[in-house]
This record gives C-alpha cells, structure tokens and sequence, in this order.
C-alpha cells in the first residue's frame, strides 16, 4: 500500500492509473502481486472509492492488471502472443486463399519502377557518414513545397507506423484520453492501447469524423490528442473535404491543449487533394505523410511534419536509436517524387485504383450491397454476419478482413474490408461471391438482392 501511495501525485483517476501503471513498468510492482483492495486504496490516498474503481478500469483495459472477482486484483502478466493484438486478427494465414484481399497492400504492378532511379542515385556518395542531416537537403525541400500547410519542423522515418509510433510516444502517456474515428485502423489502436491511453471512438460519415460528436467527446474527457485520416480513410475509403476539415480545426480551436495527428497513409494515390486541420491550427497539427503505398512498400518512408517541439523529440529519441532513415532510399525517394516517369506512374496507378474501385462499387450495390469506396483501395461492405460472411467466402477461395479489429466500439452493423485495389478484373464474379456472402436469406443462406442496403455508419 505504501508503495503506491508513495507514487501518486495526482489523486485523480487518471493520475492513479498513471502512477500504478508506471510502478507496472518499473517492476516495483512485479506480475502476479496482489493489489490493495479498492476501499483500503481510497482510504489511503482520501479520495472516494468511485475514482480508485475508475482508475483500476482504466488499468484493466490496458492489460496492467486483472481482476479476479472475490479473489481481489492483481498485476498482469507481460503481453503475450501477436495473436492479442487487432492487427493479427485482420487476416488468417492459416486458410490460404486463391484471391487474398484481406492485406490492405497496394498492386504490385501499379508501383512505380525503380530501375532508373537505383541506377542514378547508386554511386554511394549518399551512404557514407554518421554525421550528416537526418533528411537529405534536397528531399526536405521537395517535402515543404508538397505539405498541406506550413510545418516548423521535417522529419523522415520507417513508415508511417514508426512515424504514429515515435509521434504517440512524444504525446501520450498512459492514462491519457485520446480520440479516434470510428472505426478506425486498427494497428494505429494497438499502438495507443500499448501505451495504456484511453481510447475514444467517435462516428463518422460520408466527410469523415463528425464535428458535434467531436465535441461533445471533448467536452466530457480531457483528451491530449485527435488522430485523424485525412485521405482514403482506412477501412471506409472516406476522404475529408476542405469544409469538413475546418469545421473539426473551429472545434478544437476550443480545447488548445489537444494535439491533432494526421495520418495521410494513401498518399500520391488518393483521388483527393491533400488537406489537412493543420491549415488552420499549424502549432498543435502533426502531419504524417507516406509514401509506401504509392511508391513502394519496402522503401519504408514516411515523413513527419508540424510543431518544431514534437518533431524535434521525434528526431531526437530517434538518434539513439536507428539515427536516420536510409539516405540511400530518400535518395530513391527523391528521385521518384522529381522525375517525370515515375511521376505519370504513380498518376496512372491512381486512375488505376479509381477504376477498380467504382467497378467493385457498382457491381455490389447492383446486388443490393452496401458498401463504401470512396477512395485509397479499400471497400468497407456492410454484411449480416461477419463470420458467416467470411467463412462463406474463405470456401471459395477469397480472403477479406474482418470489421471488428477496426471498430473502437460497436457499430451497428458487421462489416468486412476488401481490397479492392488488388481486383483487376473478374468483377461481375467476385460481386456475385460478395454479394453472396453478405446478404442472408430467411434460412440463414446467402441471397442475392436486399431492397433497402443498410449504412456502414
């Protein structure tokens, strides 16, 4: 008991959950110990026993602690397999399939060559000190020009996983509140659930998060942070157009103290201009933009930009660890983003994936399948019964993921994601299978036609 008492601070819920979740990690409280009852906590630290409750919620949710019912609480084991994360349970290795659109992976054939530009840049003069910039010079400046809104800083990392990673690492602490769209992608919540953040779901529709709904989440937790997709959305395919974007930025002009981080993942393949809350908040907005779906996704870049305090810390913690991104690959980078080839390729991949995507979308709702793909090159379909739907599916060969990792809470209704990007024909084929999967009959069958498709929201 003395323990914790000795390591709080802040007697509010959440300064309990920190304290406690920092005495996790420290070891100075190891797995398996049994923690003081709720009553004798509160007693201790002269707070109400609702508070200790709420915090010990809080903790349980983060996997720091386990309640045992009678038997008390006790601290957690380490986490265990991948399998306990959202992301392992979006696809199924172990049920191979003939046509696999559960990755989220863009077309191979549709990235651009880099033949050429391994060939220019391939002379070693980029790969030879410790000491230079962390961004190529020339790939810095090709950023600035290309950001959606004036950043103090430019950083360049392994992607935008590393980049929401290293991000959430400088902004969230364990207990904070943070705010997500729902649904939302669902490595990007293994990510804040690791460090022990509460998460926050908030409803979306066909413009992206809802402005009222924003609020009043604000209103009620006191949030450190907003994530948001500004561009083909993952999984719905929703892109945020310009008004949407600032009426979020009037709404959190109202609560100065939340950071935004963006996540621009589909990049130069999204049909949508880039925007960003960043034009009307820049001091509190952290933009992520990648290139790994356009470009390529080994070359495993992603540049982070916005307030100089968080990318600095960003930069910084990075140096004692990986110290910068291959200079090598901002080289190719560079090249890709300037030379006019590649630039007409990744042009004409967009034109490709609009394509695959409108075909898919029609041949589904001409079966009375509703489902969304607006942009990027998923389609987020609404069905009866995500298992069934998957099962059914997995029987003939077609792999899809499955809503639920990416849903924060409950939506309403189930849902699968297909990657409607890897479809380059057979349509009519796969609508049929989809639609199959989707739409139960009275006996539980598959069916080919629904008179009124439900919403994904």
């Amino acid at each position: 008991m003395s323990v914790i008492a000795g390591a709080v601070e802040d007697r509010s819920a959440r300064g309990i959950a920190a304290a406690v979740g920092r005495l996790v990690s420290a070891g100075e409280l190891p797995a398996g110990s049994r923690l003081p009852t709720v009553r004798d906590v509160a007693r201790e630290l002269g707070v109400s026993p609702t508070t200790v409750s709420e915090a010990w919620r809080s903790l349980t949710r983060a996997g720091a602690i386990q309640t045992r019912g009678r038997s008390g609480s006790f601290v957690a084991a380490p986490a265990g397999s991948r399998q306990s994360f959202r992301y392992a349970q979006m696809s199924h290795p172990e049920a191979p399939a003939v046509l696999d659109l559960s990755t989220g992976v863009p077309d191979h054939d549709l990235l651009p060559d880099l033949s050429d530009a391994l060939k220019r840049i391939g002379d070693g003069r980029l790969t030879g000190s410790y000491l230079d910039e962390p961004v190529l010079p020339m790939l810095e400046t090709v950023l600035r020009n290309r950001w959606p809104y004036p950043p103090d800083g430019i950083t360049v990392v392994d992607g935008a996983l590393d980049a929401l990673d290293r991000v959430i690492d400088a902004v969230v602490r364990f207990g904070d509140h943070v705010v997500v769209e729902n649904p939302a992608f669902p490595p990007l919540l293994d990510l804040l659930q690791t460090v022990g953040a509460e998460v926050l779901g908030v409803p979306m529709d066909e413009h992206g998060m809802l402005p009222d709904r924003l609020h009043g989440v604000l209103s009620e937790y006191p949030a450190v942070a907003v994530f948001l997709q500004p561009r083909a959305h993952n999984p719905t395919g929703v892109s945020i157009p310009p008004a949407r974007a600032a009426e979020l930025a009037a709404v959190l002009a109202g609560f100065p103290e939340v950071v935004v981080v963006e996540d621009d993942h589909a990049g130069d393949i999204a049909t949508a201009a880039p925007v960003s809350v960043g034009r009307h908040l820049p001091g509190r907005t952290v933009h992520v933009a990648s290139f790994s779906k356009s470009h390529g996704p080994d070359l495993r870049l992603a540049a982070v930009g916005g307030p100089g305090v968080i990318i600095s810390a960003v930069a910084d913690r990075r140096l004692l660890g990986p110290g910068w991104s291959s200079r090598l690959l901002q080289g190719v980078l560079l090249d890709l983003l300037t030379d006019p080839g590649a630039v007409a390729q990744v042009a004409a991949a967009r034109r490709a994936y609009a394509e695959r995507r409108a075909t898919l979308l029609a041949r589904l709702h001409d079966r009375g399948v509703s489902a969304t793909a607006a942009d990027g090159i998923n389609l987020w379909m609404t069905v009866d019964d995500q298992q069934i739907a998957m099962v059914s599916l997995a029987a003939r060969g077609i792999a899809v993921a499955p809503g639920a990792p990416f849903c924060v809470t409950p939506l309403g209704a189930d849902h699968v994601r297909v990657t409607a990007g890897l479809v380059a024909d057979g349509f009519d084929h796969l609508a049929d299978a989809l639609a199959s999967a989707a739409i139960l009959d009275s006996r539980g069958s598959g069916a080919r036609v629904r008179s009124h498709p439900r919403g994904w929201r």
